[in-house]
């Protein structure tokens, strides 16, 4: 059983892990910070582990430097925090995502798993995505 304390660190953790590589464009570091031993990837357009990560993401930091996350939930249960996000891509679509991280004993995050939707431009209800 995660203590309360730990979920609050672990939704923290991932919350600053997702701003520094997302946001702040710094893969590299934000791996060595947040990241444990291994690093598994369940998003099919990331290859898996460390290195492909920050190689991904150094080229989304290239191609989309202006990309920004924006946090609307953060949920926390046993080894998990899922992220609830919008995600501006400027000169494109933005997105609602889904982000799932797995975290170690330690507070460090191994594994991840996303779901991304585009924002419509219409909607058959008034409610938002968010």
């Amino acid at each position: 059983m995660v203590s309360k304390e730990q979920l609050e660190k672990n939704k923290l953790n991932a919350k600053a892990f997702y701003d520094l590589m997302f946001n702040q464009c710094r893969p590299s570091e934000a791996i060595e910070k947040y990241v444990g031993d291994s690093y598994t990837q369940h998003n099919p357009h990331v290859g898996d582990g460390k290195k492909a990560f920050i190689e991904y993401f150094e080229r989304m930091a290239k191609e989309y430097p202006e990309k920004k996350v924006h946090f609307k939930k953060v949920i926390a249960e046993n080894n998990f925090v899922v992220l609830h996000c919008l995600q501006e891509w400027p000169d494109n679509e933005n997105y609602a995502g889904i982000d799932i991280f797995g975290f170690d004993e330690n507070g460090k995050i191994i594994e991840h798993w996303d779901v991304l939707q585009a924002v419509p431009k219409e909607s058959a209800n008034n409610n938002t995505m968010f």
